[in-house]
Order: structure tokens, then sequence, then C-alpha cells
């Protein structure tokens, strides 16, 4: 029976193959994929000069802040949920001055190539080669994820360290400290990570003696209680940030009760992964459970592991948003290829053959899905979006009239809302109460005088001042007594003395 040789030894085509040739398709085709891909990521880094988001621009502002002997502006008017290890990344890329956004940017698309890497790896030792392949490839044209690289996002040096754990310890079964370190590092810049360090040291102290289950557990709760010093020795609260973080949430509407994150699970992964790829991951999953039940123990991990997480954020009233799944909609793609190229787990005979058909109807569907569902237009004008609005934010701020204006009005800079906050305090080097926004009620006072920037800009207007429900369009709309002293492309200066 084909099924039962399945765990036991290669594919026959592997058998047969002559060596040099295995070691071509293990080392050259990956390994031509891998530069490839770094220099896709490149040549876009340079074609597309995007700069960090919102969270990221953060972490360079608390991070100089702490260079400058300051306590970081944790609680900063809808400032985002601080995580340590971007913070001391922030503060060392503080060192090199203005360029330090865009060399964040670099950093997290050369993550996103080592994340692409890994799922080819966990995919590889999991399964075969050719899963590895087509798991990477897949993450590569899910758009999502290449795009949150563009913008800075800390979730994909994350989701990079995550894998890479995995890896590590698909290939050596409770190989200890190397996995806690990556999770440590990981925990430090999501909490989700605490949930995954805690399942890997059930696994790991179970046959462990005492003293290794005591350094064990000191690694597994490490990051936890960094993040909890952090808070309180800048803030005076130790769970400053669960506090935060939940508050935020419920402000911008971004709870959902529990009977709703079941549903919203489903639609955040069809959302991450896309259709066909979430259903191919369903048949990948049925498909390796029943032919290879023992392979599919790390990415089930991994996936079991996420998704629970995404409940229990729902549970404590966080914000519950598509970006809590990024684990699991990458175990998806991983078992979509298990759904596309899993054949090749198999001896030749009539299965395989069926196997492979049904793989290539599976390929159909997913390309006529996303010829009639993607516009890849759309991705090339936010990126470019993103590059000149920042060119253009920068434009306006280093016009001399506001220079001037700042200085003689004394007011601070007011924005529409919390948007475009860090990135101005990064553009005019300023502090925390030197850029408010209009929105905020505890600046009722302040805005009366200085200097106003307001979106002029379409597209603009749509994303940084009335993004969120909570936007009130009147913010977004010249103050009285304040004349216009500059104008860019997407922004327009007024100033009131």
């Amino acid at each position: 029976m084909e099924i039962a040789t399945l765990t036991r030894r290669r594919p026959a085509q592997d058998v047969a193959r002559p060596p040099h040739a295995a070691r071509r398709l293990r080392l050259g085709l990956p390994g031509l994929a891998l530069i490839l891909l770094a220099l896709a990521t490149l040549a876009g880094f340079v074609i597309y000069p995007t700069y960090p988001n919102y969270d990221s621009y953060y972490s360079l502002l608390w991070g100089r802040e702490l260079l400058h002997g300051t306590a970081p502006s944790f609680d900063a008017y809808r400032s985002p949920t601080e995580h340590p290890l971007a913070i001391a990344f922030g503060a060392v890329l503080s060192l090199l001055g203005d360029p330090a956004d865009r060399i964040m940017v670099g950093a997290t698309l050369a993550s996103f190539v080592a994340l692409a890497a890994g799922v080819y790896r966990l995919a590889r030792v999991a399964f075969t080669p050719v899963v590895g392949l087509v798991a990477a490839a897949l993450v590569c044209t899910r758009f999502d994820f290449p795009f949150l690289a563009a913008r800075g996002y800390i979730d994909v040096p994350y989701l990079a360290l995550v894998v890479w754990a995995a890896v590590l310890e698909a290939e050596r079964p409770r190989r200890g400290w190397p996995v806690f370190a990556l999770l440590v590092c990981g925990g430090l810049m999501r909490p989700e990570a605490w949930l995954i360090a805690g399942v890997y040291f059930l696994w790991v102290a179970w046959p462990a003696s005492w003293a290794t289950r005591v350094r064990y557990a000191a690694l597994t709760a490490l990051a936890p209680v960094i993040w909890v010093l952090v808070d309180f020795a800048v803030t005076g609260h130790p769970f400053f940030s669960l506090q935060h973080t939940s508050g935020l949430a419920e402000e911008l509407g971004r709870t959902k009760g529990l009977a709703q994150v079941p549903g919203a699970t489903v639609q955040f992964l069809k959302n991450l992964d896309k259709a066909p790829v979430f259903y191919a991951g369903i048949l990948g999953f049925l498909g390796a459970a029943w032919a290879a039940p023992r392979r599919l123990a790390m990415p089930a991990a991994l996936l079991a592991t996420g998704v629970g997480t995404f409940f229990l954020v729902g549970i404590a009233g966080l914000s519950v948003i598509d970006r809590y799944l990024l684990v699991p909609s990458l175990m998806v793609m991983v078992f979509a290829a298990v759904a596309i190229a899993g054949w090749s787990m198999l001896e030749r005979g009539r299965l395989r053959t069926a196997w492979m058909v049904g793989a290539v109807l599976l390929v159909g569907y997913g390309v006529a899905f996303t010829a009639t569902h993607v516009n890849l237009q759309v991705f090339r004008n936010q990126l470019t979006f993103r590059g000149d609005a920042h060119a253009s934010l920068q434009k306006v701020l280093a016009e001399p009239a506001v220079t001037r204006a700042r200085r003689l009005c004394g007011g601070p800079l007011s924005t529409p809302n919390h948007k475009l906050i860090p990135d101005s305090r990064w553009v005019l080097k300023a502090g925390a109460g030197d850029v408010v926004a209009r929105a905020d009620p505890a600046q009722a006072r302040r805005i009366g005088r200085g200097v106003a920037l307001y979106v002029t800009d379409r597209t603009a207007l749509l994303s940084q001042a009335l993004a969120d429900p909570t936007d009130d369009p009147l913010d977004s709309v010249p103050l009285p007594g304040f004349h216009r002293i500059a104008v860019s492309a997407y922004y327009g200066i007024y100033a009131s003395c």
C-alpha cells in the first residue's frame, strides 16, 4: 500500500534521482529562489521608498527619548502598545539620525526574506522540499505580508523569529535554549509569543531534570517579566500595556464579544490567505492527517496555539484585528502547500497521479480567483502613496514660513487626529507636547494658537484624517483665525499667533 511506506522512506522519484540531482534540488533551486527574492526585495526598497507605520515610528520616537535621557511617552494620546525590543532597536537606529526610519523599513524587509526562508525550511522539514518551495511562494504572493514589511510593521520580524524557532525544534525535538532564545526575542515584540513559549515549556520540561526545568521556566518568564519591568519603570504601573491596549481597543471600536471571535477568525484568515489558499489549507490539513499524521505536528501546534491566542485576546477585551492571526495564517499556507505538492510524499502510483491532477485543478482555481479579485495596481498605488505622502510632509514642515511660525506663535503643531503625530514628531525632532491632535479633548485650549497641519489630498484624507469611525470631519476644517502659510502636494499648514 502506498501510504504504508509514506513515513519510512523517500518517494520513488527521490530514490531514483542521482545524488547530484537531489543536491541540486535541495540546495540549488531553493538557494536561487532565496537570492531572487532578496534581489526583488532590495529593488522594491529602492523603487518604492516607503516609511514606518504608526507603531514603528513610535518605537523610533521612544528610542530617541531614551537616548535623550527622558522617559518614553507611553501615555501619549492614542499611542500604540510599547514593545521593548522594538524600542531598543529604535534607540540604536536613532543614533543614525534622519535615515533611521528608512533603515527600519529595510530591516523589516530583510526580516520578510528570512520569514519566507523559514517557512520553506519548516515545510521542508515537516513534509518535502517541494512543499517547502510552494509554501514560501504562497507567503510571497499573499501581498498583505510584503506590504506589512514595506511599512515597517513589527509583525514581520516577530513572525520570522517564531517560524525559525519552530524550524529549530522540528529539526531536533526538545532542542531547548536556542528555541527559547528566539521565543524570548519574539516575546519582547509581541505578547502572543508568551503563550507559545509556555506551551513549549510544557513540552520540553516533561522529561527534563528539575534543574533544567528551572532554567527553562526562567527563560519562559523572561519576556513578560522584562515587559512588566519596562512598564513599571516608565509609568509606575506594571500592567500599563495591558490596560492601555484594552482601553484603546474599546475607544476605537476594535473589541468583539466571545461569540463573534469564531466568525472573525474564519473571516480574518480568509482575508490574509485569500479564499483559495484557505480552502486548500483545509484540504491539505486533512490530507496530511490521513497520509502522514506525524509530519503535521509542528505546523498543527503553531496553528492551534495561534488560534487559541486570538481567542484569549478577544476574551481579554483587546483589539481583535487580523494581524493577531498572522502565525495561524502562515500555517494555513503550509497546509495549502501540502494540498498542492503533497503528492511529492508518495511513491509513484495512481494515488500520486490523482493527487497531482487535483493539485493542478486547485492551482487553476487559485489563478482564476487571483485574476478576477486582485488588482496589482492597488498595491503599487498604495506603495507610491506612502512614499509620496511622507516626502510631501517633510517638504511642507521644512518650509521657512512654518519654522518661523512655530518659533513666533508659541503653540504646538496640531494635526487632525493621532495618525500624523509620530511622523510629524520624527520629521521635526519634536517632543510629545510639541505635536498634538485636534481630536484630543485635553488639547482644546492649546490648539487655539500655533501651527496647524491639514490634509488636502483625497487619498491622504481618507487614510490619515478620516480613517476611523471616531474621526470628526470638523478637525480637518481650518480653525477660525488661522491663515495658510505653506502647502505641498498632500498637506497645508495654517498658523495663528
